[in-house]
């Protein structure tokens, strides 16, 4: 099997002689930002509004847009030419370099930028069947959870405590609102109606929340925004997490307590199957 090769700083070289600095603020500070982006059949699905978010996070932490749109495109073209496989996501991260470590921005600092493909491990047909398990957890990140930040520890330590406890995913809980998962975004059905907490900066502007808002409404299903009071978890017919690699997966089990029926619910079940018809429409338009 041939050494995956990634994108470093304008080289593509095998990831074993991909180096960084000892002095890049990613790695001191955290100081950059990422996205991922999932392809399917050579398909990178909902491109443009990732790199959209991409812009946005780098407006956000004052960070220069290393490379323009185009220039995007043509290496995520260049690394799934060079790393072939079925489903695959593109993991891109922006830091703003490597200088002195001082806590200020740093005069004279070009951005380190790396982009790799990744195999995207979804959820199988047996996992749907029957759902995932997830916790309630207390929020305990910063308030610009709107940028698709790198500096994610509090995400990995609420996630950790999640699989510790036997559940997929943790359910974050800010001032008695459930806000999204640790790595994902928050949907639930109650009376009917398809509800996921409204944009802030206390939650990403997920790529995969906002196509699923737009397929539900496609097919005529009620659909809200608005804040989702911890208590209506417990009575929630349904509940699901979207992510760009986790697509809809439904909540079946939340603190040990059945959700619904215990079952994966209907509305559930159809917005997979739209979900599914979708990805093969763009699949088919890029054939």
């Amino acid at each position: 099997m041939s050494e995956r090769v990634v994108y470093l700083n304008g080289q593509y070289v095998p990831e074993s002689e991909a180096r960084i600095s000892v002095l890049d603020r990613g790695f001191l500070f955290a100081d950059g930002v990422y996205e991922v982006i999932p392809v399917y059949g050579g398909c990178l699905l909902q491109e443009d509004e990732h790199l959209q978010r991409l812009v946005r996070s780098l407006e956000q932490v004052r960070l220069p847009n290393p490379l323009s749109l185009p220039q995007w495109k043509s290496v995520f073209a260049e690394l799934l030419r060079l790393n072939p496989g079925p489903e695959r996501g593109i993991y891109l991260q922006v830091t703003r370099g490597a200088a002195r470590r001082d806590h200020a921005f740093p005069k004279a600092a070009e951005p380190t930028v790396l982009v790799m493909v990744n195999p995207i491990s979804l959820p199988d047909a047996e996992l749907l069947k029957t759902g995932v398990a997830a916790v309630t957890l207390s929020d305990d990140r910063w308030s610009r959870c709107d940028i698709k930040s790198i500096s994610l520890l509090p995400n990995v330590l609420a996630r950790q405590q999640a699989v510790e406890q036997g559940a997929a995913e943790a359910i974050l809980i800010r001032q008695g609102l459930a806000v999204e998962g640790a790595a994902s975004n928050l949907f639930v059905v109650a009376d009917g109606v398809i509800v996921t907490p409204p944009k802030d900066r206390h939650l990403l502007p997920g790529i995969t929340r906002d196509l699923v808002i737009e397929l539900a409404q496609q097919q005529g299903y009620p659909v809200m925004e608005s804040v989702i009071p911890e208590d209506q978890l417990s009575v929630a017919q349904e509940i699901w997490l979207t992510s760009s690699t986790r697509e809809i997966l439904p909540v079946t089990r939340l603190n040990e307590t059945p959700v619904g029926d215990g079952k994966p619910g209907p509305a559930w079940q159809q917005m997979h199957a739209h979900y599914q018809r979708f990805k093969k429409e763009r699949q088919a338009l890029e054939s």
